[in-house]
């Protein structure tokens, strides 16, 4: 089979790494830096699904990859002997207007997999419960959570477990058979010079990981703002999403979303702030993954553009571009094309 060169160690190089590595393709990935230096080394590793309204296929691509994750996440843990943090915990979010979510509940009965849909309590469960002007939370048995870092470390151990090769902090020479640029934000950058179009950008994101033992809590959304507990007794908070700034690293932009956090959730009022974290993170103008081939690049291939969801659309992505690489079969969603 035709060794694959895979160049970026974010989640979507990573991923796809591991499938063809599965499959038995001789793989071997570069990154410039560090496994998850970029925008997969962040806290938060909420999985979370989009609404269930309007449904159309990138909605639908990202639920299968959601219900793929169990099986994707136990097989990597399974390889590598190290915990990814995976869990499917739920979520939770309060209810100003109980009677406009009807319709949101009934679509996620219809679309959803049996036993996860949405619903409305009063009585809601775990050690982290957000203030709900109502008395009411909606709930969803979807929604899981990983460790960002953890699940990097484990699929980057899995991957040479089972024969691929990942070179840190050396580029690549010269580049022969199929090639996979999974590069994040610079490769967004490359892909606009090289087109003579804009492609997309680096917006950047900044959060905190606060000590605060919740495991098995679901995860919370209010005001924006995502607050994740994981399984190492540590709860992250994020993030921001900054399209203007003069540098990656965090500033008092962090401090803002501790205090919002520690107003929605009392029980997070006295944890102590343990990390904080800055990157940019690789959103297409299209906001939705850019996968395919490279225009112009024989036997060249681009998967990028994960911005918020990467994690999330990760064991899909992996599939549909081993397919492609490896099988020559072509199951991309159109609108996920690099036209």
């Amino acid at each position: 089979m035709t060794s694959v060169t895979i160049i970026g160690g974010g989640i979507f190089g990573l991923a796809c790494a591991w499938e063809m590595t599965r499959r038995g393709a001789p793989v071997r990935l570069f990154e410039a830096a560090r496994i998850g230096a970029g925008s997969s080394g962040g806290h938060v590793g909420a999985l979370a699904p989009h609404a269930p309204e309007n449904w159309n296929a990138k909605k639908q691509f990202q639920l299968d990859s959601l219900l793929m994750a169990p099986a994707f996440w136990a097989a990597v843990e399974a390889a590598s002997g190290l915990p990814s943090g995976y869990a499917r915990t739920g979520r939770l979010q309060p209810v100003a207007a109980a009677d406009r979510l009807q319709d949101r509940i009934a679509a996620a009965a219809a679309r959803w997999l049996d036993g996860c849909a949405l619903r409305l309590t009063d009585t809601p469960a775990g050690d982290l419960i957000p203030v709900s002007p109502s008395g009411l939370w909606l709930f969803d048995g979807l929604t899981a959570r990983l460790s960002p870092r953890a699940a990097g470390a484990a699929l980057a151990v899995a991957i040479r477990n089972r024969g691929g090769e990942i070179v840190e902090g050396q580029q690549p020479g010269l580049l022969t058979g199929p090639v996979l640029w999974a590069t994040g934000t610079p490769g967004l950058a490359d892909l606009s010079r090289a087109l003579g179009r804009p492609v997309g950008k680096g917006v950047k994101g900044q959060s905190a990981l606060l000590r605060h033992a919740a495991p098995d809590a679901p995860q919370v959304f209010a005001d924006g703002l995502h607050i994740v507990p994981h399984a190492d007794g540590t709860v992250a908070v994020g993030s921001t999403s900054e399209n203007d700034y003069g540098h990656l690293d965090p500033d008092d932009r962090i401090d803002a979303l501790i205090a919002r956090a520690r107003a929605l959730c009392p029980q997070l009022r006295d944890a102590p702030v343990i990390d904080r974290w800055a990157g940019a993170r690789p959103r297409a103008q299209s906001r939705a993954p850019i996968l395919g081939p490279w225009p112009g690049r024989a036997g060249h291939f681009v998967a990028n553009g994960g911005f918020k969801i990467g994690f999330g659309m990760a064991p899909n992505i992996a599939q549909v571009m081993a397919d492609l690489i490896l099988d020559g079969q072509d199951t991309i969603p159109e609108g996920f094309r690099l036209a």
